[in-house]
């Protein structure tokens, strides 16, 4: 239970230890956020969230002409609150895995592991725990992976009311880069953009992250009060 008389986000923060499992881990976490597997053969795919998730069959049937028109269970030309609806739908697989990861970082130690490794770098860069790294990689693969993680360590009390609004702030600009942009859309962004290195493009995007998030962290610093 944690005490309501202190802050919690560091209350017995130092005093934890860190076994050899939690910092096995968080790697393995690491890995399997960052989408290093994706493309990997052999069992090594089931190492990747997104290969893990999968994708839902297609429905539909035949069109005029030859062509194939075919959707997953949400169909196609839908509108209104039906179409919300069954849009949401499809979040909920991502939400039930995003979830369960995170009970077994927990478990095995990986959120100890990464505020000791982790907050020398993040706490300056953005006023965030080292407890927020793995929230922060997931988050560059899927937005619903960055916003579970991210609401689980708040609720847990490992995140205070102004990190939440900074760490926010850092997602919301071009949410899920290595899932939307990487992955999906490389081929696109570089003909688009005449065949700008996806590096740079990725350094623009990050650059964007931390500007943003410190906007806000200077914002909640002077009108958000810190719980007592």
């Amino acid at each position: 239970m944690i005490s309501k008389d202190k802050n919690p986000v560091e209350l017995n923060q130092d005093t934890v230890k860190v076994g050899i499992g939690g910092y096995i881990a968080l790697a393995v976490i690491i890995a399997f956020f960052s989408g290093i597997f994706q493309n990997a053969a052999g069992p090594l795919k089931a190492l990747d969230y997104t290969n893990l998730l999968g994708a839902f069959g297609k429905l539909g049937k035949l069109a005029e002409g030859g062509g194939s028109l075919a959707a997953n269970f949400r169909g196609t030309g839908g509108n209104g609150i039906r179409d919300g609806f069954m849009f949401t739908l499809t979040l909920v697989p991502g939400v039930i895995l995003s979830q369960g990861i995170m009970e077994n970082i927990v478990y095995y130690g990986g959120i100890d592991a990464a505020r000791k490794l982790l907050t020398p770098l993040l706490k300056p860069l953005l006023g965030l725990p080292g407890n927020a790294g793995v929230a922060l990689v997931g988050s560059l693969q899927s937005t619903d992976t960055g916003a579970v993680l991210t609401n689980d360590l708040y609720q847990r009390g490992q995140l205070n009311e102004r990190q939440l609004l900074t760490f926010a702030a850092f997602q919301f600009s071009c949410g899920a880069p290595i899932g939307n942009m990487v992955s999906a859309g490389a081929a696109m962004w570089l003909t688009m953009l005449g065949g700008i290195p996806l590096g740079k493009l990725l350094g623009v995007v990050f650059l964007a992250k931390f500007i943003g998030a410190n906007l806000m962290r200077i914002y909640a610093a002077k009108f958000v009060k810190e719980e007592k």
